[in-house]
């Protein structure tokens, strides 16, 4: 947590002595960089049972960050300054926070009722408003993407491939319709479990 704690007092800063939003991603985007992209150890950590977390849970989430930090707000500057991406490095800033204090006073077998309450009811909120922030960055996106090309391969070409990320933009939002809930409903799940001691049995696929 202390990385994401290191990233929180550094965006905070930056507002109260620029009073805008407006250059925060700049002034933070190595950080956020390195940070984001470290956290593919946490698949890792899943798989050998570090971290109590379901390995496809984590690989959705880890892979989706990734991609809205290199292919999208890195890769189109444009939108740098939208508010949409202070929305979601904000809620993204605050569950890491969150979530990396349950995982380190749990480990210490120290674990304050607050942080576990916070664990379980603050992604209540914060979910549904980073998945938002997180679209309306990729929206936010498509006029350059389609303007420009970038990422797209056009036919003829020696391969015979075609590849147009304007529309692979499309679909990637289109996929949080049938994504979001099944995450969103696994942490209710667990919430309940934890929360209120309730035996929740998975059904298998």
């Amino acid at each position: 947590s202390s990385r994401w704690l290191v990233l929180a007092i550094a965006m905070v800063r930056f507002y109260m002595e620029k009073g805008t939003h407006k250059g925060l991603y700049k002034s933070i985007q190595k950080t956020l960089k390195f940070f984001q992209t470290f956290a593919l150890l946490e698949i890792v950590h899943c798989l050998i049972g570090i971290v109590p977390t379901s390995v496809i849970v984590a690989g959705v989430q880890v892979s989706s960050r990734i991609f809205m930090v290199w292919l999208i707000t890195h890769s189109i500057k444009p939108i740098q300054n939208e508010e949409s991406v202070v929305l979601f490095l904000v809620v993204w800033t605050v569950t890491e926070i969150t979530r990396y204090s349950f995982y380190t006073f749990s480990l210490l077998d120290h674990l304050p009722y607050f942080i576990k309450w916070a664990r379980y009811n603050f992604f209540i909120i914060l979910y549904p408003v980073g998945v938002v922030g997180e679209l309306l960055t990729i929206y936010a996106a498509l006029p350059y993407v389609k303007k420009t090309g970038m990422f797209s391969i056009r036919l003829p070409n020696k391969y015979n491939v075609s590849f147009d990320y304007y529309y692979f933009l499309l679909i990637t939002m289109a996929s949080y319709i049938p994504l979001f809930p099944q995450l969103y409903f696994h942490m209710l799940r667990q919430r309940r479990k934890v929360l209120h001691g309730e035996v929740i049995v998975e059904k298998d696929d």
